[in-house]
């Protein structure tokens, strides 16, 4: 039986260049999904299982070992190469008769768990809907050309947040029909035409995760290769067309224990990685702060009146100075719309953080507004603001607020330049479409 085989002869020969082929895909897959990097054993070791984080779990989906300390498509190319080097020495030196058919079940036993895991987490990430979160009430107050290119693609799907829970569906049900081996084509077929999706928005919105997607892309399309010559001769041949119903001989009592361990062990896996990634959904998304904001501060203020070292600052869409509108959010960030020059945030932004501080979605790939992470001070009724841009960093302003009433906010302390702020805030009661609904009649 060779790679191409339609006959289903279990007797077929296989052709010396489809053993050497064969050769070179064994040694480059194995490269790419066995744990050969140490740092995946540090990250394995380093897990509290007793206290688990889903997004430990999650991290280890997307292992790739790394050489020489190359990442991207440089490390494929070392791959490759050692690929090449290994498949020469094996075809020179190996003189055994080997079982080419059970090789190849192997490759592709292996091939069907690294990519159902792979797509299963990230599956998971969207069925709840963490990955791409809905957008911040600061990120609906900025200007769209604002955005990085791939922001706007999150919002996009971020919006519709039963359509992301439906593509995650979508991926689960594809991972899940891979870790049979009777549906496997039926997964990667579908697997291929949604990551083919996913590598081409990376590549449109500049997203950064076109290596990975790559990568399991090509798992994919070498799965669904297994299986064309017989699609091809069903369906577009018309021809008798037998199911390839190839099992390698379990005969020996510890094959069998170990297959049904890893399957196992598979299955367990992704039933934790739900339960955690389900626990995350509900305690809210990793990508925001989880600490609450000011009680009763939540929306979009205008500011009315701005002050700088005692001197007001009339209402100016140039002045660097000047604050335009303010957000308060529902956690503990709070962005200001000015004038001033912002060098973006382009950091990636799919991390997990335990400090409020460092999750840096809501304010990466976006200009035009300041997102500062805030805490209560030592006394009643001060703020403590800290610039959450890596490269604004030094940006900060010690303030006291009074909430004159349930729209109204005054804003007064000093910046890290210890200049002094005055900031009179109006809450505006702004409807927005995609909270109301296209189809309901309301006036704006």
């Amino acid at each position: 039986m060779s790679f191409l085989n339609i006959s289903n002869n279990p007797s077929s020969e296989w052709k010396n260049y489809e053993k050497i082929a064969l050769r070179f895909f064994i040694l480059y897959f194995a490269l790419q999904i066995l744990p050969l990097d140490w740092k995946f054993y540090r990250e394995l070791f380093s897990i509290d299982w007793l206290h688990l984080n889903f997004y430990d779990l999650f991290n280890l989906t997307r292992y790739t070992p790394q050489f020489f300390s190359l990442t991207g498509y440089a490390n494929w190319g070392v791959v490759l190469i050692i690929a090449a080097l290994g498949t020469y020495v094996w075809t020179a030196t190996d003189r055994k008769e080997r079982d080419y058919d059970t090789l190849y079940y192997w490759l592709r036993v292996g091939l069907r768990y690294r990519l159902a895991i792979g797509v299963i987490a990230y599956g998971l990430i969207k069925l709840f809907p963490l990955q791409i979160p809905y957008p911040s009430l600061s990120n609906l107050h900025t200007n769209y050309g604002d955005f990085y290119p791939w922001k706007i693609y999150f919002h996009t799907i971020g919006i519709t947040q039963v359509y992301e829970s439906f593509l995650g569906a979508v991926e689960v049900l594809a991972g899940l029909l891979l870790l049979c081996r009777k549906t496997t084509t039926f997964g990667a077929g579908l697997i291929f035409g949604f990551i083919g999706n996913v590598f081409a928005a990376n590549i449109a919105y500049n997203i950064g995760e076109d290596v990975y997607s790559a990568f399991l892309l090509l798992i994919a399309l070498f799965l669904v290769v297994y299986d064309l010559p017989r699609l091809n001769s069903l369906l577009f041949s018309g021809k008798y067309t037998i199911a390839n119903k190839f099992i390698p001989n379990f005969g020996k009592d510890t094959l069998y224990k170990t297959r049904f361990a890893l399957k196992t062990a598979a299955l367990v896996f992704v039933v934790l990685l739900g339960l955690e990634t389900y626990a995350n959904y509900t305690g809210g998304s990793y990508k925001y702060p989880v600490t609450p904001g000011l009680k009763g501060t939540y929306g979009y203020y205008n500011v009315r009146e701005f002050k700088l070292n005692n001197k007001v600052i009339p209402y100016s869409n140039t002045n660097p100075d000047r604050w335009q509108n303010v957000v308060f959010e529902k956690w503990a960030t709070l962005s200001i719309k000015t004038a001033k020059p912002i060098t973006i945030d382009a950091s990636p932004t799919d991390g997990y953080h335990e400090n409020d501080k460092d999750r840096n979605y809501e304010s990466a790939g976006v200009g035009g507004r300041r997102y500062f992470s805030y805490q209560t001070g030592g006394t009643k009724h001060s703020l403590l603001l800290e610039n959450k841009n890596k490269h604004h960093q030094d940006e900060k302003f010690v303030l006291n607020y009074t909430q004159v009433n349930d729209s109204t906010i005054v804003l007064k302390g000093i910046n890290e330049k210890k200049d002094s702020v005055y900031a009179v805030l109006d809450r505006i009661n702004k409807k927005y479409l995609l909270f109301e609904g296209r189809r309901k009649p309301i006036k704006l």
